[in-house]
């Protein structure tokens, strides 16, 4: 079956496009994410309140509640920043597919949100492909900060809907029963939604997130909350146990001991051995999921691999219990370096340059490829429960602490057989080639995804810049924990 031209559809966000009907979780990420943990804590305590409005038929002054609390006072561009950053992969998480399968057939899309508009558009018209959002506006004063109001528009949303269909009403409606705009409609649709052939016959998928930021890992429900708060304090002690550890014993003994402190690492395939006499250093090609990779790596060996490092921040390389050699970015001076380092030993380089989260691969560098044909290829990845263990937007420094705050971090090293001489540059190969062809091997065996996005692809997503840090004082590092954790601000 086709489309007549410009089928339209009006779906309202919450409860529909979205299986969960409330927006609580998400205030409490944009709370945590743009302000910190004390702003998380006092929205967390304030549920009750919220769900009493609720029940009371109050629930606009529940939400009103909900937005006053976790955005005021807060700059309406770190709303923008978490908005773009961190809620799509939430989001995605959460949408029903069945109504997705509707809503992505029709030509013209508007998704009505009780959510200010500014929280969710960039998802909405990002990754649901919608042309319009309706929602509340928040208040922002003159100096860019949100009130915590909304501007009330006095016609009714029916009305707003009605503004953007002059012509001709929407032909299909899909929202829960009382929502007000379902009336303009053609034809109605209410959860629980179930897409007939005709919808299945041309499915689009909703643009995948393959970037995110943010430090939690699950989406926050009262009760993860809940746990998220009990367990700070111990995780706090925790990391600084585990940190401690891996700085002062024998790197030998370090599996045995993070046994018992809850890390696990599981590792697959055959290591090769230490570089001796006339052989030169093993050139180790990990994937790149935290800052833990050449740690662990080197753990497994039981010898300290001296890991490339390209920005990581100066208290990480205090932390790090290996060798780290900092590239400059400058072609010819890098290469020196690596062959340096390799005419020691071995080395470990993570060619996508930065960290993605997702199952997918950024493009890599070809540099390691022209400088030795010693190749090990090794598919790292990793599991952790409440934070995550990389930032763009946040300060790096705090990226292990977080790894290690983690009740049971797992991690899974993979090595795969060390690159035949007909696969490496010796063949006559360009290093492009040998590049993608170990970025091939990886993906498969993590069941992964090649792409073509680069480190700046990801901090353009994510925070807005090229990725490129500048090294600043001590004095201006700790300002950067202060910003990261600015929850007594606001």
């Amino acid at each position: 079956m086709t489309k007549s031209p410009m089928q339209s559809v009006v779906a309202e966000l919450e409860g529909s496009i979205l299986k969960d009907p409330d927006p609580y979780c998400y205030f409490l990420l944009v709370a945590f994410e743009a302000s910190g943990l004390f702003r998380f804590a006092v929205l967390l305590m304030l549920w009750p309140v919220i769900r009493l409005l609720e029940m009371m038929g109050m629930g606009d002054a529940g939400l009103k509640l909900m937005i006053f609390v976790a955005i005021a006072g807060v700059r309406e561009s770190e709303i923008k920043s978490v908005a773009r950053a961190v809620l799509p992969k939430f989001y995605m998480d959460d949408i029903d597919m069945e109504a997705w399968k509707v809503f992505s057939f029709y030509d013209k899309r508007v998704v009505v949100t009780k959510t200010p508009r500014i929280i969710v558009e960039r998802f909405v018209k990002d990754h649901l492909r919608a042309d319009k959002v309706v929602g509340s506006e928040l208040v922002v004063n003159r100096f860019g900060f949100a009130t915590g109001f909304v501007n009330d528009d006095i016609r009714p949303l029916s009305d707003r809907v009605a503004k953007l269909f002059v012509d001709e009403p929407p032909c299909l409606g899909l929202a829960r029963p009382n929502s007000s705009f379902l009336s303009l409609c053609k034809e109605q649709m209410q959860p629980p939604f179930t897409a007939s052939q005709k919808y299945n016959q041309q499915v689009l998928r909703p643009l995948p997130v393959i970037f995110h930021d943010g430090r939690l890992v699950k989406r926050p429900t009262p009760s993860t909350a809940f746990l998220i708060l009990l367990w700070m304090p111990l995780g706090i002690l925790l990391a600084i146990i585990r940190i401690v550890m891996g700085m002062v014993l024998p790197i030998r003994a370090i599996p045995y001991m993070s046994r018992l402190f809850g890390s696990k690492v599981i590792v697959k395939g055959k290591p090769p051995p230490p570089a001796s006499g006339a052989n030169k250093g093993v050139l180790f090609v990990c994937t790149h999921r935290t800052l833990m990779d050449p740690v662990v790596l080197s753990t497994v060996l039981g010898r300290k691999i001296p890991a490339v490092t390209y920005s990581i921040s100066r208290f990480s390389e205090i932390l790090s219990p290996i060798p780290t050699v900092r590239l400059t970015r400058i072609r010819e001076v890098d290469a020196e370096k690596i062959k340096r380092e390799l005419s020691i030993g071995d080395l470990a380089v993570c060619p996508e340059g930065t960290t993605c989260r997702e199952p997918f691969l950024l493009r890599f560098s070809g540099l390691f490829a022209e400088l030795t044909d010693r190749i090990v290829p090794v598919a790292m990845n990793y599991r952790v429960g409440f934070f995550h263990a990389t930032t763009a937007r946040g300060w790096k420094g705090l990226d292990p602490i977080f790894f290690f705050m983690n009740p049971r971090p797992v991690y899974e090293v993979t090595f795969l057989n060390q690159l035949p001489a007909e696969a490496t540059c010796s063949s006559g190969k360009s290093p492009h080639d040998v590049a993608n062809y170990v970025q091939r091997i990886l993906a498969a065996t993590l069941g992964f995804e090649c792409t073509n996005f680069t480190r700046k692809d990801k901090y353009r997503v994510l925070a807005g810049n090229d990725g490129v840090v500048s090294y600043t004082s001590f004095l201006d590092q700790i300002k950067k924990v202060v910003t990261n954790f600015k929850p007594f601000i606001h």
